[in-house]
């Protein structure tokens, strides 16, 4: 793949995270913890129905981006690896082992023997090689999965059960990659499909769980895989799964699908918020949250800008928003204030909470430094030109409006007039890579610290139009070294400057909050704040 290419994928593999996750995304709740624990003994057997606020209208994990179809097709694939939520280690599923070159260019992979696909077809170096060749020409909704593979210039096979992929350039964040859905391994017969079949016929997958039927916009039926016995090293039962069936409904009104949950129709729903929480506090229901890791959300600033080139007009937006306040006011129960431009949930995040306090008064005097005066309206003004920034925002999340209304009033406290622009969704991806915004409100799910290169680094996509730094040399040495601590180091420095210099305003964590049933045991969390229902069991 030439250098060209591998900055179209890297752009757009950052432009569909970003578009999944601020755009396509509820914004739910925050915190930890695993339903029903230490609830007796597990059993098999039983049918949960799991709400959904919406379908993305695809049944394919390479092609899908939306959390609340991740849910439902996660369950038919496996990775070749899998990631622990708690340390964010790298652990074996398809491959019992791996190795890695020391320039992070060479990944070999050592698969386990004896693992079906369920239309029987056995898992061979073969088969992953004829996935990883296919994912580049899935097109427009594969493009997380072409991020991922982005620069690869070989997959090869060694033996039956041993597989190479080799990059052009270094490229240390690959081995997450492959425990992530978008990398999900599919049987032949599925990769030959095109991508449109594949989407609304669904794959075959080695997965616990096999598709059964797909209604779109209405359903999503899984049945259990019979005979199922290579599930990731993280997961408590060997075997096939306790459940039977899944069902995913789709009920896009939150305050019907909290209703459903409170009556027993269903055993668990998606996106609870902020006014569905009492209603379902107590009884028999438990509320499960967990911080999405990635960018947390905040202004993206257009850092080419007139007006945002300024590092004191930057950091004075910084220093006025009040992050607490927004969580309190806007978000469900336990969001957390953004205390990096990485969530907490994230490996090698650092806690830079310090440089990230309310202090309007810091805003203000950074402002006057600036040469912003206050004028009789309250609004500055420098040189006859108000300071007035038109932030653009997208309707997909319930909580988007106020909380940028109340950052709204928070900048006028200290003198910046704020115009709020609402587009359609559709325009998310257009409007960043055209640089046509002053600020964008939105965040980017991952559980790898490389999700800053995608967003940052201005020898990619470089949506917020930074100047070259030394920022980009610790983004490109943190992607280039399998060393663990002294990719720590290099991340952590990265932390710091984007924050430090304001590239980006960083406001809350975004959490992803359930409603589940107190008979629905070990509904529990992976490391991208999805689920993983293997484990799962009613009783």
């Amino acid at each position: 793949m030439t250098a060209l290419s591998h900055v179209r994928s890297s752009r757009w593999a950052a432009l569909t995270a970003l578009v999944t996750t601020s755009v396509l995304l509820s914004a739910c709740g925050s915190g930890g913890g695993d339903s029903g624990s230490g609830a007796g003994q597990p059993k098999s057997g039983g049918t949960l129905t799991f709400a959904v606020g919406s379908d993305a209208g695809c049944v394919d994990p390479q092609q899908v981006a939306s959390n609340e179809t991740i849910y439902s097709v996660r369950q038919v694939v496996d990775s070749l690896t899998d990631q622990d939520p708690k340390t964010g280690k790298i652990v074996p599923w398809l491959a019992k082992s791996w190795d890695v070159s020391s320039d992070a260019t060479t990944f070999t992979f050592h698969l386990r023997s004896g693992v079906t696909f369920s239309d029987g077809s056995k898992l061979t170096a073969q088969v992953v090689k004829d996935n990883f060749d296919a994912v580049p020409k899935l097109g427009a909704l594969g493009t997380l999965a072409e991020g991922y593979l982005s620069g690869v210039k070989s997959t090869t096979v060694v033996d039956p059960l041993t597989v190479k992929v080799t990059f052009s350039q270094p490229n240390a964040q690959f081995l997450q990659a492959t425990s992530t859905h978008s990398l999900g391994i599919e049987s032949s017969a599925s990769v030959k499909k095109t991508p449109q079949r594949k989407c609304s016929e669904g794959v075959i997958g080695s997965g616990p769980f096999v598709l059964k039927q797909y209604v779109q916009n209405q359903s999503l039926t899984l049945a259990k895989r019979t005979g199922y016995a290579w599930g990731s090293s993280l997961w408590s039962r060997k075997g096939e799964a306790y459940l039977d069936k899944l069902v995913f409904k789709v009920v896009p009104e939150a305050g019907v699908r909290a209703g459903s949950l409170q009556s027993g129709q269903v055993d668990a729903v998606s996106s609870v918020g902020k006014a569905n929480e009492a209603a379902l506090k107590g009884g028999q229901v438990t509320l499960q949250r967990r911080a999405n890791p990635g960018v947390v959300f905040g202004l993206g600033l257009n850092n080419s800008r007139p007006l945002l080139k300024d590092a004191k007009v930057r950091q004075a937006i910084l220093y006025a928003v009040d992050r607490q306040q927004i969580a309190d006011t806007v978000f469900p129960t336990g969001t957390r204030p953004a205390t990096s431009v990485l969530a907490h949930t994230t490996p090698d995040y650092t806690d830079l909470a310090s440089g990230l306090t309310f202090d309007a008064a810091a805003a203000k005097s950074s402002l006057d430094g600036a040469g912003w005066k206050t004028g009789s309206d309250g609004i500055r003004a420098k040189d006859g030109k108000k300071l007035s920034l038109t932030i653009k925002w997208f309707p997909n999340a319930a909580t988007n409006q106020p909380a940028l209304e109340l950052i709204q009033q928070q900048l006028k406290a200290v003198g910046v007039e704020v115009v709020l622009k609402q587009l359609q969704i559709t325009q998310f991806a257009p409007t960043l890579q055209s640089g046509d915004y002053d600020a964008v409100w939105g965040n980017v799910t991952r559980a790898d610290p490389d999700i800053l290169r995608s967003s940052f680094s201005t020898k990619l996509a470089n949506f917020y139009r930074l100047p070259v730094s030394s920022l980009d040399t610790a983004l490109s040495d943190q992607a280039a070294t399998v060393d663990g601590a002294k990719r720590r180091q290099l991340v952590t420095q990265a932390q710091r400057l984007i924050v430090q210099n304001a590239h980006y305003v960083p406001v809350v964590e975004l959490q992803t909050q359930l409603g589940v049933a107190k008979k629905v045991h070990d509904l529990n969390f992976d490391a991208s704040s999805r689920i993983q229902l293997h484990d799962t069991w009613i009783g």
